[in-house]
């Protein structure tokens, strides 16, 4: 009502010649001064990268935020499930990308976006997992990470080791760095959630030999221990074996940040969100940190697996659609990004093509990592492709890089812990 009682007003005014230019200025730069979007958000990504946007929304277009912070995880899960069921989203949702979001039914619950001009600004990897049935509900709230090889750049320069193009080229590398004394591969299975990324990162690979694994996997026809690409990731587990820096059982995530920031192992398979936390506490590793794909057989074909980001979803029966829809294509604009990854940081590149990441995020993701974008060899992990996932996952995978147990075994005790996911799932495996 206020914007109408204005725009009357001003027709009024108009007539008699009598209008202050600042009155014009004041209604097209805040074009929603009156509206609040109800927002739920999770606390890992209401922090100050996130609020800088929303002051800064508020300040050019006049929209207020009403903001919710979501428990995330599990119970976080079950919440927006809930609030599904009951009709009782917020304007705007933070949720997963991916097999969790889609399982959400979003077409009964969020808005189609397909059409919007800011769609068109997403990268194909990432409107892969926002999409379902030829609509797209999703816009990315942060920039993607990657599970890969973060590696200690100086070690290469001193023993004049190139990035390798395939995992024996790898291995060569780790064992000229035993010969010369140090520690080939940081191992943190303290915290056992870290052992996974190998297995984890390895899926561009899996996929570069069976584009259809995902899908296979996910109808029970294809398995771990069976496929050939898919138990090679396996394998890579007691190759690295003999690699690790003594403390391996005990190290934790905070002592793998530690001993890679300054240069106390060579390379540490991790998610790539480890870099801005490293050059947190030590700004000096800033140009001494690199990042390279896991890499797989074919030096002609060297991918990156890509965890996409949490997406902002609008409720399709909101009032406020025309507030919201003007919030995320604000969202998407380069002085926005900017805003966010200055006060934030990033953990990778942009799903927005196009998107120059600035100078003060470090050349491991600036440069290393955009590369791989450049030229389009990226995947997203499996976990955004299929909804199954064992929950023992860690558990394996740590006994696997241990020794415990060989390859075929390994990938054997996953396909039967996922097979429980998929019987819960009823999915119709057997």
């Amino acid at each position: 009502m206020k914007k109408k009682v204005l725009a009357v007003a001003l027709a009024a005014a108009m007539t008699v010649g009598t209008v202050p230019a600042a009155v014009f200025a004041e209604e097209a730069e805040k074009p929603y001064e009156g509206v609040t979007l109800s927002m739920w958000i999770g606390t890992s990504l209401y922090h100050d990268g996130t609020k800088a946007i929303l002051e800064k929304a508020t300040e050019e277009l006049g929209m207020e935020f009403e903001v919710e912070i979501n428990p995330e995880g599990t119970e976080g899960d079950n919440i927006i499930k809930t609030r599904c069921a009951s009709g009782d989203l917020s304007d705007l949702s933070v949720y997963n990308s991916g097999s969790l979001f889609t399982a959400l039914n979003p077409k009964e619950h969020f808005l189609d976006i397909k059409d919007e001009e800011f769609t068109k600004k997403f990268d194909d990897a990432y409107i892969s997992t926002v999409s379902q049935d030829g609509r797209v509900y999703g816009t990315p709230v942060t920039t993607t990470s990657a599970g890969a090889v973060v590696y200690w750049k100086p070690d290469y320069e001193e023993l004049g080791l190139e990035v390798p193009k395939t995992w024996d080229e790898f291995l060569a590398n780790c064992q000229a760095l035993k010969d010369a004394g140090k520690y080939p591969v940081y191992l943190s299975a303290g915290d056992t959630w870290t052992t996974q990324v190998l297995f984890l990162g390895d899926n561009y690979n899996v996929l570069a030999q069976n584009p259809t694994f995902a899908e296979d996997f996910t109808a029970g026809t294809a398995k771990f221990a069976t496929d050939e690409a898919a138990l090679a990731s396996w394998e890579k587990y007691a190759d690295l074996v003999d690699m690790y820096q003594p403390d391996y059982t005990a190290a934790t995530y905070e002592d793998g940040l530690e001993a890679m920031a300054t240069g106390q192992a060579t390379h540490w398979i991790i998610l790539t969100s480890v870099i801005p936390l490293m050059i947190s506490a030590h700004p000096e590793a800033k140009e001494n940190i690199g990042v390279f794909a896991i890499p797989g057989d074919d030096p002609e074909d060297v991918g990156l697996t890509v965890w996409e980001p949490n997406s902002w979803y609008v409720n399709k029966d909101s009032e406020n659609t025309e507030a919201a829809l003007a919030f995320l294509d604000f969202w998407c604009q380069q002085e926005s990004q900017d805003l966010y990854v200055n006060n934030y940081g990033a953990n990778g590149p942009s799903c927005i093509k196009g998107y120059t990441l600035p100078d003060s995020v470090a050349p491991a993701i600036r440069e290393d990592m955009q590369a791989y974008f450049d030229e389009g060899k990226t995947a997203p992990a499996l976990e955004f492709l299929t909804p199954i996932k064992g929950a023992t996952c860690e558990q394996i995978t740590t006994s696997a890089a241990f020794g415990q147990v060989d390859a075929e075994t390994a990938a054997q005790m996953y396909d039967e812990d996922c097979k429980k996911s998929a019987v819960q799932q009823g999915l119709g495996w057997e």
